[in-house]
């Protein structure tokens, strides 16, 4: 049961012929009315059936205010709950992306968080390649020309990195967030990229060939503006 107290706008009803008490100067009146919500409703047969009528309707609405109110209220709770594990502070994680995930399969499933943020693989032309990096925290680091090809990026976690030029061709990119991501000039030739979201990222001159995507997905792409228009009429934006 939740319980609200306001201040509401209510109604005097005086009987017939009855002498108007003298706080009962104005025809309303405001007392602090405390509405609970619950699914047992009472009567009480003092008041008339159009004073019960009002009440009624003035706690639904206030239940109505309050359920919001709940929802607003725990929603930062919930949100808080999903922040990022603190950054890692093994020597070698970096290093652990040329091993990767080695139970790491499509639903994310890890034996230890592969924790690759800020770190710096520009121009990794070997180590990366067909390797599978399932829920990898890959924010804020740096793939610019790396040679990405066949690797396995399930669920990854990769708001704010850099790809700038990044060879993707033949990679299964599942539920990867590029949120804010420097995608320009990325290959995602014959590359799978199911479930994955590119809010606000840069994709200028980003290469499609063959990628396999679904319609709704596809349509979540087309809305980001920095597409260059070729890119947007190989992949049939509207």
């Amino acid at each position: 049961m939740a319980t609200l107290s306001i201040h509401l706008q209510q109604r005097s009803f005086s009987p017939p012929n009855s002498s108007p008490k003298p706080y009962h100067s104005a025809s309303t009146l405001y007392v602090p009315t405390r509405i609970r919500c619950s699914s047992k409703s009472t009567t009480d047969s003092s008041k008339s059936e159009e004073n019960s009528s009002y009440f009624k309707e003035l706690r639904n609405v206030a239940c109505g205010v309050l359920a919001v109110w709940a929802v607003t209220a725990v929603s930062p709770v919930i949100a808080a709950g999903q922040r990022l594990p603190p950054l890692s502070t093994e020597p070698d994680r970096c290093e652990r992306a040329f091993v990767g995930n080695t139970i790491g399969q499509a639903n994310g499933v890890y034996d230890k968080p592969l924790d690759l943020r800020f770190c710096d693989y520009t121009n990794e032309k070997s180590n990366l390649k067909g390797k599978t990096l399932s829920a990898a925290l890959m924010s804020d680091a740096k793939f610019d020309g790396a040679d990405m090809t066949e690797v396995v990026m399930s669920k990854a976690y990769a708001a704010r990195a850099s790809f700038k030029g990044t060879d993707f061709s033949n990679a299964v990119l599942d539920r990867v967030n590029f949120e804010k991501a420097d995608l320009t000039g990325a290959v995602f030739k014959n590359t799978v990229l199911s479930g994955s979201t590119f809010q606000e990222a840069q994709m200028q001159d980003v290469d499609f060939e063959d990628t396999i995507i679904g319609y709704i997905d596809l349509q979540k792409l087309c809305v980001n503006k920095t597409l260059n228009e070729d890119t947007r009429v190989n992949l049939g934006c509207r």
